[in-house]
């Protein structure tokens, strides 16, 4: 059995090019999906937020059921704060426009990162959560997935879904401008990459093939 630390943004809005407040947060099958199979699989998850608030899921993401099968996880009302996590064996980023408004310019988030993927540690991302990335850089800078390939939320998807060029910025184009090579799918495809130790899906149609293939690293 495995302890997989799914780290989770506390976001609640995203600011927007325009300067208006989004309302978001993570997203709720992002979350929900790989944590059902990883608890199925007799693994252990604890969940963490920048300084330890209680997240919310975006409510555009919410399915029906989805608020009660939340609300019934352990320890997700109550998470860790980043600064205190211990060991795991593995660390799973859900997405959801959240993390492009606290992980990706967390340094907590951002070591924690960069030191499981120095460790060979899997380490999991879907969709925005790959937007923690960015905040994991090395002592000159780069990146620390600089040079790896992922699976990422891509800027094809971004004007599909909704925000378009209203999002303050794009993941796709932020990622490959900091040199980590972005492995597009057609739109909405179930996609994902592994790189070593890294394992990254493209979007929420993504997450379940995510924590399958986090499993075969556990």
């Amino acid at each position: 059995m495995s302890t997989v630390l799914f780290v989770v943004t506390g976001a609640r809005t995203l600011t927007l090019s325009d300067g208006s407040a989004h309302p978001t947060g993570f997203w709720a099958e992002e979350l929900l999906a790989p944590y059902r199979l990883l608890v199925e699989a007799g693994h252990d998850v604890v969940f963490a937020t920048p300084g330890g608030v209680a997240p919310v899921a975006d409510p555009a993401s919410l399915a029906e059921g989805d608020a009660v099968a939340l609300a019934a996880i352990p320890g997700l009302a109550a998470p860790r704060r980043l600064e205190d996590v211990g060991a795991f064996d593995a660390v799973f980023y859900p997405g959801g426009h959240g993390p492009m408004a606290d992980l990706a310019t967390d340094a907590v988030s951002g070591a924690l990162l960069s030191g499981a993927l120095d460790a060979g540690i899997p380490t999991a991302l879907v969709c925005h959560g790959l937007a923690a990335l960015v905040a994991a850089t090395r002592e000159d800078g780069a990146l620390a997935a600089a040079g790896r390939t992922v699976a990422a939320f891509t800027d094809a998807e971004e004007r599909q879904g909704g925000l378009g060029e209203r999002a303050p910025w794009l993941l796709e184009t932020a990622l490959r401008d900091r040199g980590v090579v972005v492995d597009a799918a057609e739109p909405w495809a179930d996609h994902v990459v592994v790189d070593g130790p890294l394992v990254t899906g493209q979007n929420p149609q993504s997450s379940a093939s995510v924590a399958r293939a986090l499993l075969e690293r556990l």
